[in-house]
């Protein structure tokens, strides 16, 4: 039996996935609007809210600039005291606001009319200056704010940061936005690490472990331990992969000696990926295929030239 503080936090929870199930099923006409109008925009994109819903509004303008879409946070208190002046022609706005009645909202939406910004709202009443003025009033359907007495904002803001996902993430699939384009917008930290080509991590040149089918097994374990990949690749007299022979294979094969040519210990046809494949797509490679190495090849139709290898210890950590 849950306990009564585990209990409420659930419902809370509860309560506002069934919410978000509400708002999913009120977007109509005006969302595909407030989409075009983001698509069409030659300048920037303005996000702007005061107090929680400039919280929110916040990061709903990162995640735009993080997917494609030039955006910038604008403090509605900030804005009517000369912080207008970053807006221009060809921008767009997001206003948020619950009630679309905020004081600071009306010389806003005076500006943007004057200077032809469009405005899309999102809003919790549709009656309001807000909705009445936006090219696209995205109104939230109504529903009590949780927890006790209803006072603070939580429902609201929860589906107000729900759907300023939904238009970046659909703007981002209608640009046809790619892990590599996010990539290069993220290139610090781990997530920018696993965003990077494999290309950028790989072992090549005189580090890259190779032998010859032919090649004795003594040499190919002398090879394996001066490059101290545990792998090395097996390649035919053009060049091409046609195996690889890890540490494992040695273990698996030990009781055979080494009297015998690298094609006999060798693992034909191993996992390998394109020197462009993204890191995080070796990274899967590695936990589905449970492996710690992978040769990075260049296919050119007639066989796969190995130019470098992947290590999983390469790779940043997994979060």
């Amino acid at each position: 039996m849950a306990s009564e503080v585990l209990q409420f936090g659930r419902d809370i929870l509860h309560d506002e996935a069934r919410a978000l199930d509400a708002l999913a099923e009120s977007l109509g006409a005006p969302f595909e609007e407030a989409v075009r109008l983001i698509l069409g925009c030659k300048g920037k994109l303005i996000v702007s809210g005061l107090g929680k819903s400039g919280h929110v509004a916040r990061k709903i303008a990162a995640t735009f600039a993080s997917t494609g879409t030039t955006a910038t946070f604008l403090h509605l208190a900030e804005a009517i005291h000369g912080d207008l002046g970053m807006a221009s022609a060809g921008d767009v706005a997001i206003l948020i606001s619950q009630s679309g009645e905020t004081a600071e909202l009306e010389p806003v939406i005076d500006h943007f009319s004057h200077v032809a910004i469009p405005v899309i709202a999102i809003t919790g009443n549709g009656g309001s200056m807000l909705a009445k003025a936006a090219a696209a009033a995205l109104v939230l359907p109504h529903w009590p704010e949780v927890g006790p007495e209803s006072v603070a904002p939580t429902t609201s803001t929860t589906m107000t940061l729900a759907l300023g996902d939904a238009l970046a993430m659909t703007v981002m699939q209608q640009k046809g936005f790619t892990r590599n384009d996010f990539g290069r917008l993220h290139p610090g930290g781990s997530l920018g690490a696993r965003l990077k080509p494999v290309s950028r991590l790989m072992h090549s040149g005189d580090a890259l472990p190779l032998t010859r089918e032919n090649a004795s097994m003594h040499d190919t374990v002398l090879e394996m331990s001066a490059k101290r990949l545990g792998i090395i690749g097996v390649v035919d007299d053009a060049g091409y992969l046609v195996g690889a022979i890890t540490d494992g294979d040695l273990r698996r094969h030990i009781e055979q000696g080494l009297d015998h040519t690298a094609a006999e210990f060798m693992t034909r046809n191993p996992k390998t990926i394109a020197a462009d494949a993204l890191v995080d797509d070796a990274i899967i490679s590695f936990e589905e295929n449970r492996i710690t190495a992978l040769f990075v090849v260049e296919d050119d139709g007639t066989g796969k030239r190995p130019v470098g290898v992947l290590h999983i210890h390469d790779c940043p950590p997994v979060r």
